[in-house]
Order: C-alpha cells, then structure tokens, then sequence
C-alpha cells in the first residue's frame, strides 16, 4: 500500500481523521506548554528596569483614566519604519510591571514608548493643556482641568500594596513610604528626597509643573518623562552591531 492509499483511508473515515488531529494538536500543544511550567519567568530580565514610583504609579492611572491608550501606544515594532521614527524596539521587560500593558496597535497620535525626556516639562504641560499651543495642527483634546486638579494620593499606599500583590516587587519599605515617596519625588527640597532616591535608583525628583504643587498633571507629567528612559539602549545596539 502506497503512501497516498494509506492516506486516503484518513480521509473515507472521518473519525479516524478527526482522531489524527486530536493527536498531532495534542503532541504540538505538550511541546509548546510543557517547557513553560520549568520556567521561572518567560520575560529576559533587563539592567534598568524598575517599578514605578508612587508618583508616576499615580500618572499612569490617570493616563489609563482618561483613556490616552486610545489614541497612543506604547509599542515599537521591530521594523525599519518604526525604529527609525521612534527609537529601540519595546522590550517585553520594559512592561513587566505595567497592569495592565499598554501595547497595542490602535494609534491616532504617535507612539509613546520613548517619549521620556523628549521634550521639556513645560512642552508636557502645555500639550496636555492646550495641544495646540505646541502642536498647531493636533485634533488631541485638552486636559486643562489636570493642572487645576490637586491629586488625590489618600490611597496610593493601597494602590503601591495591590501592586506588590500582583507580582510588581515592591518592598514592605516602599510601600510603607508610598505617600513621602510621592511628595519628595514632586519636590526635590523634600526632607524624604534622598531616602526616596535610594528606594528607586535612576528616578527623578523635581517640580514636573513648576508650580509648586502636586496636581493631577504633576503625576501625568512624571509618568511621561520615565518612559523609556530606564534601559540603556547603547548596550543592545552595540552587541547588535560589534566593531
């Protein structure tokens, strides 16, 4: 008997066809799975890469509050196009602590994975007040009433521990700390500052607003300016590229 005759026996007996797919899905399902139960994280850990403060904790939630991840993601794609216009490809690692992620495909406004320190605090405070004063032709609303907004930080020690809860590595510390830690990283002058620097290496204390308080826009701001600022890009472009 031929290959093809043995074949066409699978296909006049469409149980014993039905059969063979159950099997080779199921032997093709154990080979992909399996290895994962034996692996401790399936995400390379990166130099750099750290929670959030409780600052840009409290600006990320506002962003996903007002529903900026519809119109922005943060994903760069490994493509020519995307590199050239944004920056290094996103790194699984560089959201491993984001719940949710803020991947997608969805973008009416440009990428956000590497807008940190791309442009000033006071370009941030304007385009989020009035996108158009920096940006003439933007159809982006305004949020002036973040500037006008005292943040609300009352719970952010619940939110840093729900957090930890879910796989983020906070320290009992840190979270102890959440609260001093919001207020020293909005003001460099804090008495907490240098504690709050040491809880979270290569972040950034300063008045985000200039104004002197801790506004909704304070937070916004802060959380922008950190993106894709924690992992030094040199390294991965430098192993790509030996000389």
């Amino acid at each position: 008997m031929s290959l093809f005759e043995k074949h066409v026996v699978l296909e006049k007996h469409s149980l014993l066809l039905l059969l063979g797919i159950v099997l080779v899905v199921a032997i093709g399902g154990l080979v992909e799975i399996v290895p994962l139960f034996y692996l401790k994280s399936t995400i390379e850990k990166v130099e750099g890469v750290r929670p959030y403060t409780p600052l840009e904790l409290a600006g990320r939630n506002i962003y996903i509050r007002e529903g900026c991840y519809n119109c922005h993601s943060q994903m760069i794609r490994p493509m020519r196009d995307e590199i050239e216009r944004y920056g290094h490809f996103s790194l699984a690692a560089e959201s491993m602590y984001d719940h949710p992620f803020q991947w997608g495909s969805k973008r009416t406004g440009p990428d956000l994975a590497r807008i940190g320190n791309k442009y000033s605090d006071d370009w941030h405070k304007g385009h989020l007040t009035n996108p158009r004063s920096v940006v003439p032709d933007s159809i982006m609303p305004g949020y002036p009433f973040l500037a006008s907004t005292d943040l609300d930080y009352r719970h952010i020690q619940d939110v840093v521990r729900t957090n930890a809860i879910v796989g983020v590595p906070y320290t009992d510390e840190q979270i102890a700390n959440a609260a001093a830690d919001l207020e020293a990283q909005a003001n460099p002058d804090d008495k907490n500052a240098k504690a709050f620097l040491a809880r979270y290496p290569k972040a950034v204390a300063r008045d985000f607003t200039g104004d002197g308080r801790i506004t909704e826009l304070t937070a916004v701001v802060a959380y922008l300016q950190m993106l894709g600022t924690l992992v030094d890009f040199k390294i991965y472009d430098d192993k790509a590229n030996p000389r």
